[in-house]
């Protein structure tokens, strides 16, 4: 199957997913596309191919199967199991032997993780600062999160704990940014 018709299968899936679970705004199913496919996409000029890339509540596949669609090895992190098996079904009729679904807590991935260098992406998932807390603890680890309009103020919030370059970009898709973060250091524990 190729990159387009995968795109258009997912976009298949995802509505007639919809009808049953919520996986995205009822909203937004109209313009899945642009919406939610095309602000993903961006993410892959940012990315190193080679990486390990674990994606924090993947949820309805955003970014992470967009991603592996597009050829990146992907682990899938979701805790919620009707949203998991959304993810098993993608991975299954889309044939993405590079997606990876792990259904539990990011915690609990972290913490059974043996690879450091691992790069962390997210979309509409969690403020900056409890994101840090989650990751600071792997090695080398670096983020590339899609976030919206307020990151500004997740940043200095997320500054009061944590030490961290980054780079904020414009969206290409919308009025939110793409917050890349690195060289992650913990000031003190609470």
């Amino acid at each position: 199957m190729k990159t387009k018709e995968k795109f258009i299968k997912y976009t298949d899936l995802l509505i007639a997913w919809s009808k049953k679970i919520n996986l995205v705004a009822p909203s937004t199913l109209n313009d899945i596309e642009s919406r939610h496919i095309a602000d993903s996409v961006q993410l892959s000029d940012y990315l190193p191919k080679d990486a390990i890339i674990a994606d924090m509540g993947s949820g309805a596949g955003f970014p992470g199967v967009v991603l592996a669609i597009l050829g990146w090895d992907i682990i899938a992190i979701e805790s919620v199991g009707k949203k998991a098996d959304f993810l098993r079904e993608l991975k299954k009729e889309l044939d993405l032997d590079n997606l990876e679904i792990f259904n539990g807590r990011l915690e609990d991935f972290i913490k059974n993780n043996k690879n450091d260098n691992i790069i962390f992406t997210a979309r509409a998932f969690a403020p900056l600062i409890k994101i840090l807390y989650f990751v600071y603890g792997v090695k080398n680890s670096r983020l590339f999160l899609l976030k919206g309009r307020e990151i500004e103020s997740e940043i200095l919030a997320a500054k009061t704990d944590f030490n961290f370059d980054y780079q904020l970009s414009p969206s290409k898709t919308g009025d939110g940014f793409i917050l890349t973060v690195q060289n992650i250091k913990l000031f003190h524990t609470k």
